[in-house]
């Protein structure tokens, strides 16, 4: 018993390692990237394509989860990933929307006020110091908020029931006589 108690706390130990040093990875992607570009079309197909591709690491991440012996933990570890890279897009498209067509939002933006914003409006939040004035931020606003509630809703859930298969899998592939002299069912 104590074996397994000090290998989950193991296994705890390394999934908050790799989840820190992954948001820490893409937290100073977002601050070293040169993003100096405006907020055209590819942007928005960039954006487009950045949501597909974190719909895409949770489908994986879904299949890990029901795979592994800690299937919560590797929920949290998928978690702990996909929601910064999710707000760190929104964020690098306000900041780049601002930055092209200054006024959009009703302050100018830096990369930590812009990193603030969608923080904001991911969380609901909405403090209202930084509001989209512009109908192309409202929009980008509005499509994070739509995306949020998908994401909250939708992938929490996905990820709770591959977290409910992994420990079924799990809980099937230990036998429930070993070391009790007891023989194995056929």
């Amino acid at each position: 018993m104590s074996g397994n108690l000090d290998g989950h706390r193991r296994q705890l130990l390394f999934a908050c390692g790799r989840s820190l040093g992954a948001v820490a990875l893409l937290v100073a992607a977002y601050y070293l990237l040169p993003m100096e570009s405006a907020f055209t079309s590819t942007t928005v197909l960039v954006l487009v394509a950045g949501i597909a591709a974190v719909a895409a690491l949770l489908a994986w991440q879904i299949q890990q989860i029901a795979r592994s012996p800690w299937p919560g933990l590797k929920a949290m570890e998928g978690m702990a990933i996909t929601v910064p890279l999710f707000v760190l897009m929104y964020a690098s498209a306000c900041f780049l929307m601002e930055h092209s067509a200054p006024g959009s939002f009703s302050e100018p933006l830096t990369r930590t006020d812009a990193l603030y914003f969608a923080m904001t409006v991911f969380s609901t939040v909405g403090f209202g110091d930084i509001t989209a004035r512009s109908e192309p931020a409202r929009l980008l606003t509005t499509g994070q908020l739509a995306v949020n509630l998908l994401l909250l809703g939708v992938a929490a859930r996905l990820l709770a029931n591959a977290v409910q298969r992994g420990r079924l899998r799990r809980d099937r592939s230990v036998d429930p006589h070993e070391g009790d002299g007891t023989p194995p069912a056929p």
